[in-house]
């Protein structure tokens, strides 16, 4: 029975990403606001909605490896293997912002991150710990880059509509409206119902096999729950919507760190498995390597796309015979 929530999963998934996709780039062109920005926020929310239940349930009852492994495998897998297949299958257009601000701002959460469970090297105390005190600094800093993004929408919606000789947002009837909202819920509702089912299944097959928690938490959860992102970004490379597909990954990263470890760590304060930091600091190198391969010609072609694909095998097979 397992087996057939595992398979059921991946179908909600697929279908649900696709709905998704195509209603939530549909809202972008009605709100005259650049698709970036609609993949930084709603689609990138969206999808990282499976890593904050499962990050905060297992905050709630005391599993802070899986709750921390859970956001840095996470991260790590979205930066090689969905950047990595997403731009073999369309070469990833990169903005200029995302180059100076996005990118750079999931940089500064992962160096925030090293920063704040190195109690033991910083500060000298006996044990490392991401304290509610981290948390609400994680939790400020998310809210000051929720700023940026609504301001640099109003901004661009602005002069968007003042390029425009007709004014689709007014235009528009209500029942568009309806169809592309009903089709980014319906999509979102099967992203969680299929990311919680794929979740749920593997990691009980995982536990089977006799895997510890820490490595459950950066394989088979953090891939579970990455899962919306991976078939999100590439369905919507398909459907050549490359600043989606990207924007969904960088805001996803950000989203994992500042919200959902923050409220992870307020809800229960966090204990750090010393493993985990060749994780993290292996998630910073990473971040620098996207942000040079964004640099070269402003996007990530398919070489640097199966770089970064190759790059996470490795790391996958370290991390199984690390245990």
């Amino acid at each position: 029975m397992t087996y057939v929530l595992l398979l059921l999963g991946f179908v909600l998934l697929i279908k649900g990403a696709d709905y998704f996709v195509e209603g939530s780039s549909n809202i972008a062109g009605l709100l005259k606001i650049p698709p970036l920005l609609i993949g930084l926020t709603i689609v990138a929310f969206g999808t990282s909605s499976p890593e904050a239940i499962v990050s905060i349930l297992a905050s709630i009852n005391g599993s802070a490896d899986l709750a921390l492994g859970n956001i840095v495998g996470s991260n790590i897998f979205n930066i090689t293997l969905v950047v990595g297949i997403t731009a073999m299958l369309n070469p990833l257009k990169v903005e200029s912002n995302t180059i100076k601000k996005e990118i750079p701002f999931t940089l500064l959460g992962s160096i925030a991150l090293l920063i704040l469970i190195s109690d033991i090297s910083l500060q000298s105390y006996s044990s490392n710990l991401v304290t509610r005190g981290d948390g609400l600094i994680l939790l400020l800093i998310f809210t000051i880059f929720l700023y940026y993004i609504f301001e640099t929408a109003r901004n661009s919606r602005e002069q968007a509509l003042e390029d425009s000789v007709n004014d689709t947002y007014i235009q528009t009837g209500s029942k568009v409206w309806t169809k592309y909202i009903l089709l980014t819920l319906g999509g979102l509702t099967g992203i969680i119902l299929g990311g919680s089912l794929v979740v749920n299944s593997s990691t009980k097959i995982a536990y089977a096999l006799g895997m510890s928690e820490t490595l459950v938490g950066l394989t088979i959860v953090a891939v579970g729950t990455s899962l919306p992102e991976l078939v999100t970004s590439v369905t919507a490379a398909l459907k050549k919507q490359s600043q989606i597909a990207l924007g969904n990954i960088v805001g996803s990263n950000i989203f994992n760190i500042f919200f959902i470890l923050g409220a992870s760590s307020v809800i229960s304060p966090l204990p750090v498995d010393g493993k985990i930091f060749t994780d993290v600091l292996l998630m910073i190198l990473l971040s620098v390597i996207l942000f040079f391969f964004s640099r070269s010609a402003s996007r990530v072609g398919k070489i640097e796309g199966g770089t970064l694909a190759v790059a996470y095998l490795g790391y996958l097979i370290y991390i199984i015979f690390r245990g």
